[in-house]
């Protein structure tokens, strides 16, 4: 008979694998059966095939652009990172320099699964929430990596970069986005520690409306200390989505 510990009551408000509860030494069979099932979707999630058409098709906004990177495979992709970071030269001829405010790029990124389900939704919130920005057109890259949004940025002359992009799959979630913001983006130049990041941006984590508001904040003190990265503090104002306020007080 498997038992309970005294952290069961946690699964009521996290979705990570704890009191998972025990036959003698080992899990019990379902909790075995859970785990294969999660590998089996995080997996599925890195390897699968990116519909850019698709979400395009969804996002409905006129004049998106999709694009491919060196990355001309999903092997490529996997064992080269830097094949996801560079177009590939049928895509560079599309972009157009202009002066714009800022870029959004989607990606597929680690995870196809989450652009999928949520990208063209983050985006259209994202968009609709700073109509008083000069953006370039949205582009969707298949086989991108966080740093192709400098290169996308630069190329169309936008001071700064929202790239969308699926995050690494985890045995919890498989379908998490994460959003990166840079200010004055440089091909091969930017570092990490130039960006800031939103994680965990799905509707069983942080929900997409909550991501919205916080890139808000972030994208008008980027304009405001003309920078992004590690001396960008976020002290964005904190909002509880209604389902996290209501699991919180019953």
């Amino acid at each position: 008979m498997s038992g309970r510990d005294e952290w069961h009551a946690l699964v009521a408000y996290t979705p990570a694998r704890v009191a998972l509860g025990r036959v003698g030494n080992g899990l019990p069979t379902a909790r075995v059966l859970e785990f294969q099932l999660a590998h089996a979707r995080a997996r599925d999630a890195v390897h699968a095939a990116f519909d850019a058409r698709c979400v395009a098709d969804e996002l409905a906004i006129p004049g998106t652009l999709l694009l491919d990177t060196l990355a001309q495979n999903r092997e490529s992709y996997l064992l080269s990172p830097d094949a996801g970071r560079r177009l590939d030269a049928p895509s560079r001829t599309k972009l157009q320099n202009g002066r714009f405010d800022a870029a959004l790029v989607i990606a597929d990124g680690l995870s196809a699964t989450a652009i999928h389900r949520h990208g063209a939704r983050l985006a259209r919130l994202i968009l609709a929430g700073h109509s008083e920005l000069n953006w370039t057109p949205v582009t969707i890259v298949t086989g991108g990596r966080v740093a192709i949004g400098d290169e996308i940025a630069q190329a169309l002359g936008a001071e700064l970069c929202v790239v969308l992009i699926g995050e690494r799959p985890g045995l919890s979630a498989a379908d998490s986005i994460g959003i990166y913001v840079t200010f004055r983006p440089r091909s091969g130049v930017t570092t990490d520690a130039e960006r800031n990041c939103i994680s965990n941006v799905r509707p069983g984590g942080l929900a997409l409306e909550d991501a919205a508001h916080r890139l808000s904040w972030l994208l008008a003190e980027a304009r405001r200390l003309r920078l992004t990265g590690v001396e960008l503090k976020e002290d964005a104002p904190v909002l509880h989505a209604v389902t996290d306020t209501a699991k919180l007080s019953g």
